[in-house]
């Protein structure tokens, strides 16, 4: 049987996605059958997946999927080697493959996705096949399948990307998936850490008031050789320590300061809901740099984002909140690209 011809390579190319010279290597290796040069790709293609699989995949893209009546949300994180890659439209559309795989079979972890089936055949198979084609590593790293009574999400150019469920009323549903949207945005860029501040470990808390006050004490040290203002020292700085002693506590030190100033006793009730006010924002730091609720809204600043949510329907309550980051935590391997020439030149 005769070798390559540019009709076959064209039809192999069509059916594998691969490359030119692949498919005409594989088409003169097998006398021109199509089905053995098939076969010859994917093997191929599985060892050039397995060479690759150690190589650092830390770029990629985030993505999410919506079920129709936004009761379901899916969200992956693909990882490949270089953004250039990223870029890449086969990357781009795999990446489209693996959410909707992750959603069709609710898996949660690499492991649960590559012992899937697509089209017969098994994923981790067809993954391999994708990574020998696009030319680099490729890792579905994180995955998370949300429901609830309304859902909705938001990817920031692939690099972020925020899922979040709220229960509400039934007249509340489709102003709920806006909203969740533009929360979704706020948590992309305040990166809060949990939905509200109850749900803080107190570790945390008892940890971070200790270093929060000594931040506060050195800033002051400088301001003081600046002559400038010296911030206020907090006690606390979680809205889970104000008990009502703590308070109340704080309440009585400061009526005894305004009547040690002279005020009236008559107005100082109205002055002390001021100050109060004032007294739980400074003791509650770390509320608002970690907890979602309590963070100003970055939509409109004068309100918290548990105000702008009550301001749109009171029946909306946030019950799940994920977000990733694309290549937290993995370490990248620097790369010298002078010597990676020469080895390539080398060769």
């Amino acid at each position: 049987m005769a070798g390559a011809t540019p009709k076959l390579i064209k039809e192999l190319r069509e059916k594998t996605g691969a490359g030119m010279l692949d498919c005409k290597k594989a088409l003169n290796a097998c006398e021109g059958d199509l089905e053995k040069s098939i076969a010859h790709l994917r093997e191929a293609g599985l060892s050039k997946a397995a060479k690759k699989s150690t190589n650092v995949a830390a770029e990629g893209l985030i993505a999410i999927l919506v079920n129709e009546d936004s009761t379901k949300i899916t969200m992956a994180e693909i990882n490949a080697q270089t953004d250039f890659v990223a870029k890449n439209t086969d990357f781009i559309e795999l990446t489209k493959i693996i959410t909707s795989q992750v959603s069709s079979n609710d898996c949660s972890t690499k492991e649960e996705l590559l012992a899937t089936t697509i089209d017969g055949e098994n994923f981790e198979t067809y993954l391999n096949g994708r990574i020998a084609i696009i030319g680099e590593n490729i890792v579905p790293r994180n995955m998370v399948n949300v429901e609830g009574t309304v859902v909705n999400g938001y990817v920031h150019l692939g690099k972020v990307g925020v899922v979040l469920s709220a229960s509400c009323d039934d007249a509340a549903k489709e102003k709920t998936v806006d909203l969740l949207k533009k929360v979704a945005m706020h948590a992309a860029s305040m990166k809060p850490t949990v939905i509200s501040y109850t749900d803080l470990d107190p570790a945390f808390i008892d940890s971070e008031n200790k270093a929060i006050i000594a931040d506060i004490e050195k800033d002051n040290e400088e301001r003081v050789r600046l002559g400038k203002p010296l911030r206020n020292i907090p006690e606390y700085v979680s809205r889970q320590q104000l008990t009502d002693d703590a308070v109340n506590a704080a309440k009585e030190v400061m009526k005894q300061e305004l009547l040690s100033q002279g005020k009236p006793e008559n107005i100082i009730d109205n002055i002390l809901k001021g100050k109060i006010a004032r007294w739980i924002v400074d003791n509650s730091q770390l509320d608002t740099a970690n907890a979602l609720l309590s963070q100003a809204y970055v939509m409109d600043d004068s309100m918290t984002v548990e105000q702008a949510i009550a301001s749109v329907d009171a029946s909306i309550k946030i019950t799940s909140y994920e977000r990733f980051e694309l290549g937290a935590g993995i370490e990248k391997k620097e790369e010298d690209f002078a010597a990676e020439v020469a080895a390539q030149m080398a060769k």
